[in-house]
């Protein structure tokens, strides 16, 4: 049985693939097949709506080759910023209370 940690990162992975290839490169993101994905599978980015300019913004700095694409280490290192963002935000919260049996 996977652990916790291989199953997240076998989800990570299906997730892109699952985005991935809807138009163009199956081994690459488009600008739309990114959009799709924030908006269903992180609603925390959809949730502050987004507008256009600041959606290119986050591209450009994501797509280091500049192809106008990602590819899947440009979107791990994306994956990897939004799990910083996240740690930096939990830090503030108080340790869930372990129960005694």
């Amino acid at each position: 049985m996977a652990s916790s940690l291989e199953q997240a990162l076998a989800t990570m992975v299906c997730t892109f693939h699952k985005y991935s290839g809807r138009e163009g490169d199956k081994y690459k993101l488009s600008k739309a097949e990114l959009k799709e994905m924030l908006n269903k599978e992180l609603p925390v980015f959809g949730s502050k709506q987004m507008d256009e300019n600041e959606f290119r913004r986050i591209m450009n700095d994501l797509d280091h080759n500049k192809d106008s694409e990602l590819d899947f280490q440009e979107f791990a290192c994306f994956m990897a910023c939004v799990a910083m963002g996240f740690n930096e935000f939990f830090k503030g919260c108080p340790a869930p209370q372990t129960r005694k049996k």
